[in-house]
């Protein structure tokens, strides 16, 4: 396994090419100067939008900012995230992000002037058939008017939430830099216990171990739970009446009118997860059977399911993940191919690069990847996640007018998790031996037991609080502990014995903050169940769906979008197929295991 020390030191084939975004430091500049510039001259429309040419014109210079902004802003952030800390990266970001910021001052007169139209003045807009290319972009933002109050009110709001909202900041750094969590022995030297590395301590082999870390990190984050609830309830009361002031029954309406989505789909969608929890447990028995554990301990629950030591070079992973993928067509296979002939790829991880992985792209652009490669299954399902947000962007780049190559997270995530479903059936298939193809089921399972009954499980928790807030009750630690205990309980039914610290698990959930954020997950990977295992029966009919819908762009809402694949998400059959396909899963896992 090749290691580096430095980013220098690392071959060019294996660091991503930036070039076409910038190809230097002056080419950078001049575009950031010609932004700036066409920034301080942008205001000059405030006050003519009813003219239709000159909302053209408007229309038209703010999308050339934008298309740069877009741009400097993301070169910026890979910039930086080579190597974390060079004064003139981070200055760098700075000035992109500041002129980000003055750009939305410069403009703040654009949605209120479109929102103080009459009915028929906005109609008469489009009289002006130059206007039609920015339709429906101009309805997304006047469907609004009845949600958004006056200049002065929304100033108003908006100053007091940016001056309130610092509940997740608290929260993280009394999560993640003031509490001190203890010390751990391993392998003879004492271990700082910390939130970044209690996930991977807690995957010791010994099992005592396990314990002793999980309950000396458990103690410290009960000390503070009441702080912890106080901050999530503050959130939720700041979200509910900001909400409120705009017009919407509830944060969940409002949630529902921004994807234009209907309230059946995420009812249709936790009853469906909800009745067949027995799935889920049956995971467990199985889990709890590989370990050969009499019992099963929430300390015990990082675990791997299986071991795979099998070490896959870089040119190892690309072959894998080009053969994984090929059920997708000629077409795909070739922009995926691209992502590597291209170097769209930041592979190797060393001191001061960025951790974590992810694609960033532009409208103008290809995405890139950063990771850390470590030689390992995990990386590989890295590539081949990241890798389908990178080509979902080159359909929709070839497909969408430039203002239209955005698309929902909600979308995207199912251009990702549709890739890990094929790799884990190409190694199900054709893994080396019994250890290859038994992990590359198990990765899969740990997908979907996260994003399907994990995040419907969390989802709910955070409905049922919103709820409860909206009633007129207050969050406190004792309500949320018992709302995580009982769902716990539905979940893991007798499976997991459950302890006094099982109750915590809200205070580490950051997603709490992200305003209903985990059902995401759970829609996202129903959906790439339902196509991958289709295409993998050898559906042609879907794959032409599907690569339908990965050309589709923002000018249509997610709900429409999985429509093109025949997907109704108020239909309980494409949860069923999912959980199906997580039951056929198991079976094989356990046939294989045996054999």
């Amino acid at each position: 396994m090749q290691t580096y020390n430095k980013r220098e030191d690392v071959p060019t084939k294996y660091k991503w090419d930036l070039s076409p975004f910038y190809k230097n430091a002056n080419e950078f500049e001049k575009e950031y100067e010609e932004a700036k510039k066409l920034n301080s001259e942008i205001s000059k429309y405030k006050g003519t939008l009813k003219d239709s040419n000159k909302l053209y014109n408007f229309l038209n210079d703010n999308l050339k900012i934008g298309i740069m902004l877009d741009n400097l802003y993301v070169y910026s952030i890979l910039k930086d995230d080579e190597v974390l800390g060079i004064p003139s990266s981070i200055e760098r970001k700075e000035k992109v992000w500041s002129l980000i910021a003055q750009n939305y001052i410069n403009t703040s007169f654009y949605e209120p002037e479109i929102l103080s139209f009459t009915e028929k003045e906005y109609s008469s807009l489009f009289n002006n058939d130059k206007l039609l290319r920015y339709k429906v972009h101009l309805d997304e933002i006047y469907r609004y008017k009845k949600h958004v109050l006056s200049e002065k009110e929304e100033q108003i709001i908006e100053s007091l939430s940016m001056a309130c909202n610092k509940y997740e900041d608290m929260s993280s750094v009394m999560l993640n830099s003031l509490n001190d969590y203890g010390k751990v022995k391993i392998d003879g030297k004492d271990t700082v216990i910390t939130t970044t590395n209690y996930r991977k301590l807690t995957k010791n082999k010994d099992r005592k171990k396990r314990k002793e870390i999980r309950n000396k990190f458990s103690k410290v984050i009960n000390q503070y739970s009441a702080l912890s609830a106080l901050y999530l309830g503050s959130y939720v009361n700041l979200n509910k009446e900001e909400k409120r002031l705009r017009n919407y029954k509830s944060a969940f309406d409002a949630k529902l009118f921004s994807l234009n989505m209907p309230k059946e789909a995420y009812d249709s969608l936790v009853k469906t997860v909800e009745k067949n929890a027995k799935l889920y447990q049956k995971y467990l028995k199985i889990f709890k059977d590989v370990h050969g554990f009499k019992e099963l301990y929430p300390y015990d629950l990082n675990l791997e399911l299986t071991k795979n030591d099998i070490e896959y070079s870089i040119e190892d992973a690309k072959k894998l993940c080009l053969n994984a993928i090929k059920p997708l067509g000629k077409d795909y296979y070739l922009k995926f191919k691209k992502i590597f002939d291209n170097r769209y790829i930041d592979f190797i991880g060393y001191k001061g690069k960025c951790s974590g992985g992810y694609s960033a792209s532009t409208a103008t652009n290809d995405s890139r990847i950063l990771m850390s490669y470590n030689y390992d299954l995990d990386s590989v399902s890295t590539i081949i996640h990241e890798g389908g947000h990178n080509v979902h962007h080159q359909y929709v780049m070839e497909n969408n007018d430039v203002m239209y190559r955005s698309v929902s997270t909600l979308v995207s995530e199912v251009a990702s998790l549709t890739n890990e479903c094929l790799l884990s059936n190409y190694l199900m298939k054709h893994g080396k031996n019994k250890e290859e193809k038994l992990s590359g089921i198990a990765n899969i399972i740990n997908v979907i037991s996260s994003n399907l009954f994990g995040a419907v499980r969390e989802g709910k928790i955070e409905q049922d609080f919103y709820e409860y807030v909206e009633s007129g009750n207050t969050i406190t630690d004792e309500y949320l502990n018992k709302l995580t205990i009982d769902s716990l309980k539905l979940y893991y039914g007798s499976e997991v014995k459950l302890d006094d610290y099982s109750k915590l698990g809200w205070i580490r959930r950051s997603h709490y903050y992200s305003n209903f954020y985990l059902y995401s997950y759970a829609f996202s990977i129903s959906v790439a169940t339902y196509v991958a295992s289709e295409i993998i029966d050898g559906n042609n009919d879907m794959l032409d769906k599907y690569l339908k819908f990965l050309k589709t762009g923002a000018d249509k809402y997610p709900y429409d979008v999985f429509k093109i694949i025949g997907i109704d998400l108020t239909d309980d059959k494409v949860y069923k197929k999912a959980l199906n396909y997580y039951d056929n899963l198991l079976n094989e896992f356990e046939k294989i295991r045996k054999e």
